[in-house]
């Protein structure tokens, strides 16, 4: 089974895509959106879930970097 939530590679002009079980919901900046995204969508205790591989897939990059090298 998959991660449920997949940040995904930066972009270019910076920010990561995030998608929660293959739906976009935003473009996250730093980790205080992600955290918003994940509460939004009713994950409780968000922060926690950031470094737990089996809820959230950081693709294309480091883990917590918002801008393309």
């Amino acid at each position: 089974m998959s991660a449920p939530v997949v940040i995904h590679r930066p972009s270019p002009t910076g920010g990561r895509r995030v998608t929660i079980r293959g739906q976009i919901v935003g473009l996250a900046r730093n980790d205080h959106d992600v955290v918003e995204f994940l509460r939004r969508a009713g994950l409780p205790g968000a922060e926690a879930l950031l470094d737990r591989p089996d809820w959230v897939d950081w693709r294309g990059g480091r883990a917590h970097e918002y801008v393309a090298a």
